[in-house]
């Protein structure tokens, strides 16, 4: 892929974002930015039981029930959040800890390395919610 050419699937994300918007009386959120682009990303998460008591013996635990970001940014930085909580939403806390920047960029199909960044940014943020989740519940 060229330094500076996004994929179809990263302008298409960018184009028509998933789970877009706040969210009210969220159960964990997680804010990140970078000062040096200024993309700042915040996201919601909800987490609850499994439907069922088998899915959850299966799953392993919680799971995020819902998820909701808000983007500042550029097209790769609101293409990141967007399939990030594509990628976590209905799955486990454990599953969403082992989510890596590269899996977020193999999600989009590859960004340019100049903004590699983004999916950084945006595994901090999905990290910075489940942490504090977890700490409200202690």
């Amino acid at each position: 892929m060229e330094n500076n050419v996004y994929t179809k699937k990263v302008l298409k994300t960018f184009k028509n974002p998933h789970n877009y918007g706040t969210m009210k009386n969220p159960d964990g959120v997680g804010l990140v930015g970078n000062p040096t682009c200024g993309d700042v990303m915040k996201l919601y998460i909800k987490v609850g039981k499994p439907a069922s008591a088998k899915a959850s013996a299966r799953q392993g635990g919680e799971v995020i029930k819902d998820i909701k970001f808000e983007t500042f940014g550029c097209v790769a930085a609101i293409a990141t959040s967007s399939i990030i909580t594509d990628m976590v939403k209905g799955k486990t806390i454990k599953y969403a800890m082992n989510i890596t920047k590269e899996g977020v960029v193999e999600k989009l199909g590859g960004l340019p390395k100049i903004k590699y960044h983004c999916s950084v940014l945006a595994v901090d943020a999905l990290f910075k919610a489940i942490k504090d989740y977890e700490s409200k519940k202690k």
